[in-house]
């Protein structure tokens, strides 16, 4: 099996009581007790929760690698990526750990987000209420979802207490039904939160009814995986785009597990201004990516505009993508566990 170990990718087989460890093509043999081949077996085995949490920063650099080295530096846990958004001001994170390392990772996280980032002075096309927007959990191996909503429960606490910052808990995690939708949370945004706290409905799960007066609140759960598409038109009528969003978004009568919403893109870098559709699938499996694609093609003609580029922020399960390429190159009979290389040798 593979097996990272500080920033080193090393094979291990166990192998009665010889551990072979292979490196860089080297191998060393290791004799160990039974007693620690078991103790390894355990660590091998061990849980892996993943968080994806989404910082209000997307253009300072020095910021975001700031933050994402909180990540990096946190035993047991491991970063996977970190795909920062210049137009949305805004940076989607991932890694991985067990619940303990998680739990450390994200809370120091929030603590530098809060120290760095001003949402006072915060510009960007998505809708934010925090410095840490959004911090969600995620079962991945040897982990439940009732494990990641004690996790999100335990880390929500810790960073009313540590950081200052109110937290709500959503999706799987929320306390009632009113909360378990993110839109529904951040409406008002930064701006409007400090007036929605006082509310009773809107009190906060944890921590004072009062905003952080730069990082503002955030939202903590636990929840399944997601897909973040994003699909950019050939018009710069942000109107089309909203149309679009508005018709295949699931609590509008279009697709089921698709949230959806219309954004206008300002490229500094090529210069170019143009309407994006961006999705949040939160089950691919009921539907799929093909579906959502072609869907919003047919709607974009309706209004004259094309797609004419796609985006996957973050990561996304390979099985979505095979499952694309299996519709669009009209695969007869294709079995995904059966026929695709890397499941044999991953």
């Amino acid at each position: 099996m593979l097996r990272n170990c500080r920033g080193r990718t090393i094979e291990i087989y166990i192998e009665r009581t010889i551990v072979i460890y292979v490196e860089r093509n080297i191998v060393i043999e290791h004799k160990i007790s039974k007693k620690k081949i078991s103790s390894l077996k355990e660590e091998i085995m061990a849980q892996i929760i993943e968080s994806i949490p989404n910082i209000s920063e997307g253009r300072r650099m020095d910021v975001i690698e700031a933050c994402v080295a909180e990540v990096r530096n946190t035993q047991g846990c491991t970063l996977l990526s970190f795909v920062p958004d210049e137009s949305h001001n805004r940076t989607v994170i991932t890694y991985i750990g067990d619940a303990k390392g998680v739990e450390e990772a994200s809370v120091k996280l929030v603590k530098k987000a809060a120290e760095l980032i001003d949402l006072t002075k915060h510009v960007g096309e998505h809708p934010r209420m925090g410095a840490v927007d959004v911090m969600s959990f995620l079962p991945i191996k040897e982990a439940t979802t009732e494990d990641c909503i004690k996790l999100s429960e335990v880390v929500g606490a810790r960073i009313a207490e540590e950081a200052g910052v109110p937290v709500f808990l959503y999706e799987q995690s929320a306390r009632t039904p009113d909360r378990q939708n993110l839109v529904k949370i951040r409406k008002g945004q930064f701006e409007g939160m400090a007036d929605k706290v006082k509310e009773p409905e809107w009190e906060p799960d944890f921590g004072d009814r009062k905003i952080h007066p730069t990082a503002g609140v955030m939202a903590v759960g636990a929840r399944p995986p997601l897909i973040a598409y994003n699909l950019n038109l050939d018009t710069d009528d942000v109107n089309v785009a909203k149309r679009i969003a508005e018709s295949i978004r699931e609590r509008n009568g279009g697709l089921d597990c698709v949230k959806a919403m219309g954004f206008m893109i300002d490229d500094d870098k090529t210069g170019k201004h143009y309407a994006q559709v961006s999705i949040n699938m939160t089950n691919y499996e009921v539907t799929p990516l093909y579906r959502v694609t072609e869907l919003v093609k047919a709607e974009a003609r309706r209004w004259g505009a094309r797609v004419v580029q796609t985006e996957v922020i973050g990561l996304c399960p390979m099985k979505a993508l095979i499952d694309s390429a299996e519709y669009y190159l009209q695969i007869k009979d294709f079995d995904y566990h059966t026929q695709v290389l890397e499941n044999h040798i991953l």
